[in-house]
């Protein structure tokens, strides 16, 4: 086998590793304050900016919901789904100590609610931006 094809291939297969290294950096933040370190170092942002979260979270981005239209306009109290009507736990962190531990389950619902609000998955800055400004809220 050529040297130039084992080149590409050993390319190939680190290139094939860049996704799963990300996800493992974001999956080892165990609080939302390391997973805001996490979204920091993947972003194209310098620091994250809680206004622009807070801007984020409240705008429509061309869509019928915004992340308001569930969590509430302040995500300090239970929520409620628009479509299903089901409960959602408060998302700002002081006010419930599970949001932003787990990161996979984190990244499930970015995926998710991104989607159906921006129309595509949330960017990490974008991430990065909403979490500052939810680690913003207190009691």
């Amino acid at each position: 086998m050529s040297t130039s094809l084992l080149s590409l291939r050993g390319l190939r297969g680190a290139l094939l590793l860049v996704p799963t290294v990300t996800a493992m950096a974001t999956a080892n933040a165990g609080t939302p304050s390391e997973l805001l370190g996490s979204y920091r170092a993947q972003s194209d942002s310098a620091q994250p900016v809680p206004s622009r979260g807070r801007q984020f979270f409240n705008a429509s981005h061309g869509h019928e919901w915004t992340c308001a239209s569930c969590h509430g306009a302040v995500p300090t109290q239970t929520g409620k789904h628009v479509a299903t009507g089901k409960a959602i736990a408060p998302l700002a962190p002081a006010f419930n100590p599970e949001r932003f531990t787990d990161a996979a389950k984190t990244e499930k619902w970015f995926r998710r609610n991104c989607n159906d609000v921006v129309g595509r998955e949330c960017s990490a800055a974008e991430k990065a931006d909403l979490l500052a400004w939810l680690l913003t809220l207190k009691p």
